[in-house]
């Protein structure tokens, strides 16, 4: 079971702050750093100092790691042109030396978009689609070849889709709840697929309909990674729990019922159930990125125990 960190920079970080819990989940073992793609804060938080931009932050990040993988959480599908989207993320590829992964995601957070005058269409899924076909195909395509590309939302002549990453396949993550378009494009274009914020019991019914599209497509179902994210909260006793959870804004037992919340024990038990329904990754969404030594706890208390 790999453990990776996810955070929510929206909710108020500097570029500093996201490089500290970086070098710190390389430092602790953790196999990978993950952030959302927002431009706006959700909830009862100031935001401050403001949004940083996902990409921008995950090159600065490749220059300054050198083992984690780095990706998004997902990347919204309304913020960037495919094209554009495939040229960034091939050079990040490269400036990381070949540790980047593309979470691809529609968008769906309308006021973010009102906010900062970003458009917001009706037809968000057919234009990941799209785009999906777009930023791999642009990939896919042999050095000196070009790359046509004529959809409905999105028309590419004589692309010489260049740069090329790194790594041979950048991997693509595609994630969500819907029972029929989620699947069908996570079996066509995915590496992994990623439930967010589920119960075992929908987990497991989402990742058989994943499993199943696969084949339907051709694929093997294992082909796929299968992974969750959950908010986390671990503490060394009942205290340090609800402290940690106070500092988020959240209740003890609805973190035990909704994330990875309690002892150390615990969360590797309820991370075990999960294993057992098919997830190999667990993005473990941390909310307080000042605190480091609860990233030191995981570290040394549960990710020990499932390696």
């Amino acid at each position: 079971m790999d453990l990776r960190i996810f955070t929510e920079p929206q909710q108020g970080a500097t570029y500093d702050t996201l490089l500290t819990v970086a070098k710190a989940t390389e430092d602790l073992g953790f196999d990978a750093f993950f952030r959302s793609d927002h431009y706006l804060r959700m909830g009862a938080v100031d935001g401050l100092p403001g949004p940083t931009d996902a990409w921008i932050t995950l090159a600065g990040l490749a220059r300054e790691t050198k083992r984690i993988r780095l990706g998004t959480l997902m990347t919204a599908g309304t913020f960037r042109l495919p094209g554009v989207l495939a040229i960034q993320v091939a050079q990040v590829d490269q400036m990381s030396g070949g540790r980047v992964e593309l979470g691809l995601g529609a968008g769906w957070f309308e006021q973010e978009h009102k906010a900062y005058g970003i458009p917001f269409p009706k037809e968000k899924f057919a234009r990941l689609e799209e785009q999906l076909e777009i930023v791999t195909g642009l990939w896919a395509t042999k050095t000196g070849e070009t790359f046509d590309f004529h959809g409905t939302y999105y028309d590419l002549t004589d692309s010489p889709a260049l740069p090329k990453p790194a790594q041979d396949k950048v991997p693509v993550l595609i994630g969500g709840h819907g029972a029929t378009r989620t699947p069908r494009l996570a079996a066509r274009y995915a590496d992994e697929f990623n439930m967010p914020f589920a119960s075992i019991e929908d987990s497991e019914r989402q990742f058989g309909r994943v499993r199943a599209a696969a084949e339907a497509a051709g694929r093997r179902a294992d082909d796929l990674v299968y992974s969750n994210a959950l908010v986390v909260c671990v503490g060394g006793d009942d205290q340090e729990v609800a402290r940690r959870a106070a500092a988020i804004g959240r209740e003890v037992d609805e973190l035990k019922a909704n994330g990875l919340a309690g002892s150390p024990a615990e969360v590797v038990d309820k991370i075990g159930r999960y294993a057992e329904i098919g997830a190999r990754r667990i993005y473990l969404q941390v909310l307080d990125l000042h605190d480091l030594d609860h990233l030191e706890l995981i570290s040394s208390q549960v990710q020990s125990q499932l390696s």
